[in-house]
Parts: structure tokens; C-alpha cells; sequence
């Protein structure tokens, strides 16, 4: 998506420090420091024995004993703290730092880690089920930050935010248009309209509306959905 939130005017009401929101930025920071010193093989070794790979987990193919490190419903887990590089752990921890703090804010900490990773087993599942017999290992934290979106969403459509347009022209707008920008290129993209890539869709829109659907269970009751206030 051509358009990079940086910032949102959005305060937090009810905690003082999203403790958990920046607990899981400094996990998947130090996880990726420590990929970034392994070889080459060990990598791939990580990839395939921490990351979700579908046709393993349906049972369509096995692991070759030296890279099924755990079992196979444990990697829908471990997949959320694992990325492929710099880019994709900057651009997923900036999602979860500009819009984590408020889901968590409006949900207490306890209840936003258990919404955070239920979003991302479920997005990783709807991967799953979409891709039953791909060999490849999905990996990152794109898909439990997508239900953050969708938290989010519910929770302050008309909440300002600032983003970058292409040669970095700073613009602001409201959050509902830039998250539903964003949800429609997800969309649109996962169709292939754009070309081939090896982004997840099918985890980003199954992890929005995870977000979507849990997030009026999880939040706490001060908390009111479509807030329009400032």
C-alpha cells in the first residue's frame, strides 16, 4: 500500500503504557536479531521448524525429522515472532506500535494479548485452509497486526491519522479511509490484480476480520464501539 501511517492522533484514556503492545515489539526485534545471525541453512532450519507451513499442518506432507522442531499446531503461534528480513519486521512492528497502543488501551492488557494472538492464529489458519497444500512456510506478524486493524477500526473510525504518500508528502486523513484503502488493496491484490508476490493475503484479511469479530467480546466496557469522539 503506497500510502505509510507514521503517526495517529488518537490518546490513550485508560492506560498509561502499553506494556504488552511494546513487550511483543522488543520479541519479535530480539527473534529477528538472533535469525539475523544464523547461517544461511539455519534460517531455512527456523523457517520451516518454527514457521507455519500448511500442507504439514493438514497432513498433506511431513517435515523431515531435523526441521520438525514442534509440533505442527504450535508453529501458528511461533510463525507471528518470526520474520524474512528487515523491511518486514520495520514495517510490521511500526503497524503494531502506531495502532496497538490504542487496541490496548481500550481492551487492558491481558485481554489484548489474548486478542492479538487470536487474530494471529486465526489469520494464519484462514492462510491455512486457503493454501491446504502449499510447501512454503509462512512467517511475520502481518496477520495478528491486521486484526489490530480491525480493532482498531470498530473501535475509532473517525480518529486522524498521518500518512505518507509516494516521495514521502505527508497527508492526514481519517483512520476508516486509510485502513479501508488498506483492506481494499489486500483484496483486490489477493486476486492477483497486481502480479505475483509471496504476500499472504488471504492472512491479512483473515486476521482483519478476526480483529473485527473479537474485538466487541474483548474490549473492556468503558470502551464504546464506532467512537466518534475526539
Amino acid at each position: 500500500m503506497p500510502f505509510l501511517p507514521i503517526h495517529d492522533d488518537n490518546p490513550r484514556r485508560w492506560i498509561g503504557t502499553p506494556y504488552v503492545g511494546w513487550s511483543l515489539i522488543l520479541s519479535c526485534v530480539i527473534v529477528s536479531i538472533w535469525q539475523a545471525g544464523l547461517t544461511d541453512m539455519q534460517r531455512y532450519q527456523v523457517a520451516y521448524g518454527f514457521g507455519f507451513t500448511p500442507a504439514v499442518f493438514f497432513d498433506h506432507a511431513r517435515l523431515a525429522p531435523a526441521l520438525a522442531a514442534i509440533p505442527p499446531e504450535a508453529t501458528t503461534l511461533t510463525t507471528l515472532f518470526l520474520h524474512g528480513g528487515a523491511w518486514h519486521l520495520i514495517g510490521n512492528m511500526l503497524y503494531l506500535y502506531i495502532f496497538g497502543d490504542n487496541v490496548e488501551d481500550s481492551c487492558g492488557h491481558i485481554r489484548f494479548l489474548a486478542f492479538y494472538l487470536a487474530c494471529g492464529v486465526l489469520a494464519t489458519l484462514a492462510h491455512g485452509y486457503m493454501n491446504p497444500t502449499t510447501e512454503e512456510p509462512l512467517i511475520g506478524a502481518s496477520g495478528a497486526i491486521s486484526g489490530v486493524l480491525g480493532g482498531y477500526l470498530l473501535l475509532r473510525p473517525k480518529a486522524r491519522i498521518t500518512a505518507l504518500l509516494p516521495f514521502f508528502l505527508p497527508v492526514r486523513m481519517p483512520v476508516w479511509a486509510w485502513i479501508g484503502g488498506w483492506f481494499l488493496y489486500q483484496a483486490i491484490a489477493s486476486g492477483g490484480a497486481f502480479g505475483p508476490d509471496n504476500v499472504a493475503y488471504a492472512a491479512h484479511i483473515g486476521g482483519f476480520l478476526a480483529g473485527v469479530c473479537l474485538i466487541p467480546f474483548l474490549k473492556r466496557r468503558e470502551a464504546r464501539l464506532f467512537d466518534v469522539s475526539d
